[in-house]
């Protein structure tokens, strides 16, 4: 049988309240408050602590704070990463983003989703889709990115677009909910 961390993980519905998942978001709540007080300059403590939160960084990245997420560790991004401030990633699910991504201020990935179910939302159940950004992606400042989604290569998300669908490679994709506008 699975435990409710296995069944996360792969996307199964879950309840997050169990000790070692209410642990695991403990244990990051201190470390994201620890990343969020460090001063601006203090750039290697910023990057080694940001390494300790992440389940994975390639190099040449910034964060710029405030930052927030769940776990931490299911997200994974690549070279040359930059994130703006008040970025948010809810990484229930696994979030992986590609070199040379570009995330204006307010950007927010959303893999969490609850069920439909009325008693399993009061219940409080979820379920998890991954998330996933290719290379050389620019998201303008306040977008929101839902569960499930895929962005490809060199595509521009414009600002305050909410993705509710995936997005090729090669597009401006714009709007609530976003669509492709232009080919690039």
């Amino acid at each position: 049988m699975k435990t409710e961390k296995e069944k996360m993980l792969s996307g199964e519905v879950y309840s997050p309240y169990v000790a070692d998942l209410t642990e695991d978001r403990a244990r990051l709540k201190d470390l994201i408050h620890q990343y969020n007080l460090l001063a601006p300059s203090e750039t290697d403590a910023k990057q080694a602590l940001a390494r300790t939160i992440l389940g994975s960084a390639k190099e040449n990245f910034t964060i710029e704070q405030p930052f927030y997420c769940d776990y931490g560790y299911n997200i994974h991004i690549g070279n040359n990463f930059f994130s703006n401030f008040n970025c948010t990633i809810l990484d229930v699910g696994l979030v992986t983003i590609g070199d040379d991504v570009l995330l204006g201020p307010n950007v927010s990935l959303f893999t969490v989703n609850h069920v439909q179910d009325p008693q399993g939302r009061k219940d409080g159940l979820e379920y998890a889709k991954p998330i996933v950004i290719g290379n050389n992606v620019w998201v303008g400042g306040n977008v929101v990115i839902l569960p499930g989604i895929t962005i490809g290569d060199n595509s521009i998300i414009g600002a305050g677009s909410v993705v509710t669908k995936n997005i090729p490679a090669n597009v401006i994709a714009v709007g609530n909910p976003c669509k492709v506008v232009k080919e690039i």
